[in-house]
């Protein structure tokens, strides 16, 4: 009973939720709500996204202890040359660019550390920094094939080449980032937000274990090369990265290799998503969505499409829900469809389990000591949402 209450008293409120979700998702199974079948599908469907969860957080971890994200803040800081507006510029154009030529996931785990180490380095606030990372992960994940999950979900579907959809996608883009500079600065970055105008340059830092600082920035450098060029798998990508920087640690610092490395919450929640989005799905989310998100192809069936892909993505989340979605869109409706896409890529800003980048955020954040308010994070993402949610789609009906 005490092992229990002590077990109980360390888990974290997302710990509970996710094994809540997971719990139901088997009841589910169990019960014959959701088919054997089903769930099968479901599983074998999410089996390599769950490998890249477990191995990239792996990684980042053992990155983050190897002072490689220092090094990198060091250098944003010294860009910046000690003012606010450009560092708050810079940061939103290194987080748009890596989350639309590398992937939003990829985004969460690498840059939220980079972004964590910058504050820490020129002593400023750490949560601005923090949610201009999860913000543009998802916000900024609309123009290539690779920047999204739910896009390489949508290949077929959608049929366009990565230039096609970046020739279609770039108009709606351009206004979501637009709309999130403007959101972050009046809610996080604007002055009295973040204190003074200025501040100081750090120096450039040096790592204390010169040889881990080399092996684990070779790794995530390798990792993103590999994604960019598309030369293998992502779960491949990262597996490899995170076997190297273990094998260094190995070697150099044994002691820093843990179980809790490994992102069990994380692990636990998304095939519970996918067991509970299964069953509903299975049992009636198909006509309700039909007649939710209409046959309407025009501007009135887009944003219902959208409206309907981003607020269910807060309530679910954004993968399942896309391809719960996709199915309800009428064939030959490919700007709805591309609507739709934009609410799951956009609108999933509200609620922690809203995407898996999110997710992902919450989990180095919460590794590195930095806590954001539920009632802010949801009341500032929920004014976001819905700002990107309506310039986005505006654009998208403006250049179809």
């Amino acid at each position: 009973m005490r092992v229990l209450r002590g077990l109980s008293s360390r888990l974290h409120p997302l710990d509970w939720l996710a094994g809540g979700i997971l719990v139901c998702g088997l009841l589910f199974l169990a019960t014959g709500l959701l088919p054997a079948g089903s769930a099968g599908d479901a599983m074998r469907r999410i089996a390599p996204l769950l490998a890249f969860l477990g191995t990239v957080i792996v990684l980042a971890e053992l990155t983050s202890r190897a002072e490689v994200f220092d090094v990198v803040a060091s250098g944003v800081a010294r860009v910046g040359r000690g003012s606010y507006a450009r560092l708050f510029v810079l940061c939103v154009v290194f987080a748009s660019v890596t989350t639309i030529t590398l992937n939003l996931d990829t985004t969460a785990v690498l840059l939220t550390p980079v972004m964590l180490a910058l504050a820490g380095r020129v002593g400023i606030a750490a949560v601005p920094l923090a949610m201009t990372t999860v913000w543009l992960a998802n916000t900024a994940s609309l123009l290539l094939p690779v920047s999204n999950l739910t896009n390489l979900l949508a290949a077929d579907r959608v049929a366009l080449s990565p230039m096609g959809l970046a020739e279609r996608m770039w108009a709606p883009q351009l206004a979501s980032v637009a709309v999130t500079m403007g959101c972050l600065w009046l809610f996080y970055w604007r002055r009295g937000r973040r204190g003074a105008e200025h501040y100081v340059p750090p120096e450039v830092h040096r790592p204390a274990d010169r040889a881990l600082f080399r092996v684990c920035a070779v790794a995530c450098a390798g990792f993103l090369l590999a994604i960019l060029i598309d030369a293998v798998p992502l779960w491949t990508a990262s597996a490899v990265a995170a076997a190297l920087a273990v094998a260094a640690f190995a070697v150099r610092r044994r002691a820093a290799l843990r179980l809790s490395l490994v992102p069990w919450r994380l692990l636990i929640l998304v095939p519970g998503l996918f067991l509970v989005v299964e069953t509903v799905n299975v049992n009636g989310l198909h006509e309700l969505l039909a007649r939710a998100v209409g046959t309407d192809g025009g501007l009135p069936g887009m944003l219902r499409a959208a409206g309907v892909g981003g607020g269910l993505a807060n309530v679910l989340n954004n993968l399942p829900v896309y391809l719960a979605g996709e199915s309800a869109v009428p064939v030959g409706n490919h700007d709805q469809l591309l609507a739709l896409l934009i609410g799951t890529n956009v609108g999933p800003v509200i609620t922690p389990w809203a995407s898996l980048a999110t997710l992902l955020w919450f989990e180095r954040c919460h590794a590195q000591g930095v806590r954001v308010s539920p009632g802010r994070f949801m009341g500032t993402g929920a004014v976001l949402a819905v700002g990107a949610l309506l310039a986005s789609v505006g654009a998208l009906a403006l250049t179809g």
